[in-house]
């Protein structure tokens, strides 16, 4: 064989072999998640005013009760099991009769995730009234979702989880409501306050005392991250709270 050919043959091969440890190391990567929290998953499904159904690409939290008409989309953090939210977030299903959708990112991760958005608003077809919301990274990537939400799927407002904004929706009419923790070690209040220029001036920006990263959802400590000094209960109640501002009312 001609040396030119098998030198150009063995450097394929190397290629190759490289490209699918890189494929394999950030296979390996993705499926490394915080995992949920088991005693808070119970409290959720065990919660009779909260009614939970698992599908292959969602969570949905409805109401045993009266429906509110109103509906969020919530986006989980990187690497965060979509589980680990279904306690805090059963607060607001439980008090306004609003349903949830979860999503299960693809590979974990939500800017992998272009699957449209009208396929979790699907999964509860009742809802007049739709938000997009997501934590962290997943917060990011609902901004996108909120600006361009595609194929016929209507987006009401946005609610953010220690997160912000890389896009700009200044100009936009949503109804917007950013919570921070004043113990958030990453995605702090400086971050916050440096990206809010991008919401509409309307959007209601609220700092809870004493709450961090990871208490937005149930899934232990986070690296990075300060330290929580209010219970699961504590920062349930006060996300609870805040949501109901904005997603409470009854359309109906």
């Amino acid at each position: 064989m001609n040396p030119i050919l098998r030198r150009v043959r063995r450097v394929s091969v190397v290629i190759v072999v490289v490209l699918l440890l890189l494929v394999l190391a950030f296979l390996f990567y993705s499926s490394m998640v915080m995992m949920g929290d088991r005693t808070a998953a119970i409290k959720a499904w065990s919660n009779p005013a909260v009614s939970i159904t698992s599908t292959e690409h969602s969570i949905v939290l409805e109401p045993s009760g009266e429906a509110s008409g109103s509906g969020l989309v919530f986006i989980p953090g990187a690497k965060v099991d979509p589980y680990a939210y279904m306690f805090k977030l059963s607060g607001i299903v439980e008090l306004s009769g609003v349903t949830v959708v979860i999503t299960k990112p693809t590979l974990n991760l939500a800017f992998f995730d272009q699957r449209p958005l009208s396929l979790f608003e699907d999964d509860a077809p009742e809802v007049t009234r739709w938000f997009v919301g997501g934590h962290s990274l997943g917060g990011v990537r609902a901004c996108q979702l909120a600006e361009s939400p595609g194929d016929g799927a209507e987006v009401a407002g946005l609610v953010l989880f220690g997160s912000y904004c890389a896009n700009d929706l200044s100009d936009s009419t949503l109804d917007v409501l950013s919570i921070g923790g004043s113990n958030d070690g990453l995605s702090t209040p400086a971050k916050i306050d440096d990206a809010s220029n991008l919401l509409p001036a309307e959007a209601d920006l609220v700092q809870v005392d004493g709450l961090n990263h990871a208490g937005f959802g149930d899934y232990g400590r986070q690296p990075g991250d300060g330290t929580a000094t209010l219970s699961a209960d504590q920062e349930r109640d006060a996300i609870t709270g805040l949501l109901q501002s904005v997603l409470g009312t009854n359309v109906r």
